[in-house]
């Protein structure tokens, strides 16, 4: 990946932009403000006025700068102002080489619409001043629990090498129906749920197609218990008995966990997108997704030594019918 020769600024990387070979726009400010000169034409100006703009080994642009003499230029996005999350990061663990977090629901993991400094990255990097802080993995904005961030560069490649080569075990647990929804068959536990699974940029959901699986997960039955007033199937309200699983992924497909529970005529509790995709409405943080990232394990890379981390949060409807 090319390195910004731009330093992060309040836990946001510089923005990097490639540039067209060619076009009718005889400058890089042109350019930029074919881009974007409809949303802020002054703010780009004072950009290039002030040097803010830079090319290939931090040259800064200027207004007259010829659009051919770059092929990336890097520069800092105005940030809209953003309402806090109400919620926090529990740190789990933390050397030289690894952090390790217990992510909130309804936090994103990585910037991106409308949350920037409201990520668990950015929060960590201006809360812990670690700017060379990078996601190991990635949970979904809806889902809790333990996430791995590397804290070095130098050892980064490692931690990433057991990602990539699958020699990371997870552990989940989400609370659904203790019966799937008429229409699907009776579930044996535990048991494996194996399809073939995509996702286009172009659609919000992932989707079960024909051809050869290429996700897998393990399905364990840990308990039952009734539901309050206000779970019961994804989307609704009502009581009904409840049960809390244990989920295997072997594979780690988009929403793959909430597909392969859905799949079984038991969609996670407040899950907005599986089996039905709901209208988009304020979060509710009352009633988060019962989807829990539980234990991750891995033998070190940089000790050697086998390691176990394990969240410390509970899932709300678990913790409700033991009270």
């Amino acid at each position: 990946m090319m390195q910004s020769p731009l330093p992060v600024r309040d836990g946001v990387n510089a923005t990097r932009l490639r540039l067209p070979e060619e076009g009718p726009w005889e400058t890089a400010m042109d350019y930029m403000m074919h881009r974007w000169g409809h949303i802020d034409p002054q703010g780009i100006e004072n950009r290039f006025d002030a040097g803010e703009i830079v090319g290939e080994g931090g040259v800064p642009l200027h207004r007259g700068t010829p659009l051919q003499d770059h092929t990336f230029i890097w520069y800092y996005r105005t940030l809209p102002p953003e309402t806090r999350i109400p919620v926090d990061i529990g740190i789990l663990y933390q050397d030289e080489h690894l952090l390790v977090v217990d992510k909130p629901h309804f936090l994103p993991t990585t910037p991106g619409g409308t949350y920037i400094q409201e990520s668990a990255l950015v929060r960590l990097r201006n809360q812990l001043g670690l700017p060379d802080l990078i996601p190991m993995h990635r949970l979904d904005r809806m889902t809790a629990g333990v996430l791995l961030f590397s804290t070095n560069p130098q050892t980064r490649g490692r931690y990433q090498v057991l990602f990539e080569k699958r020699q990371v075990q997870k552990e989940y647990e989400c609370v659904s129906a203790a019966e799937p929804a008429p229409g699907h068959p009776a579930v044996d536990f535990p048991v494996v749920v194996r399809n073939r699974m995509t996702k286009s940029r172009s659609y919000l959901l992932a989707e079960v197609i024909e051809g050869e699986p290429n996700a897998e997960t393990r399905i364990e039955r840990l308990e039952t218990f009734d539901g309050g007033p206000a779970a019961g199937a994804p989307g609704t309200t009502g009581g009904g008995r409840l049960a809390r699983y244990r989920l295997e992924p072997h594979t780690g497909k988009t929403h793959q966990l909430r597909v392969h529970m859905a799949s079984l005529g038991l969609g996670i509790v407040n899950d907005a997108f599986y089996p039905d995709l709901l209208d988009k409405a304020p979060d509710d943080y009352a009633r988060p997704l019962q989807l829990l990232a539980r234990v991750i394990q891995f033998v070190d890379p940089v000790s050697g030594k086998p390691v176990e981390y394990r969240s410390g949060l509970e899932l709300s409807e678990a913790v409700r019918a033991r009270s």
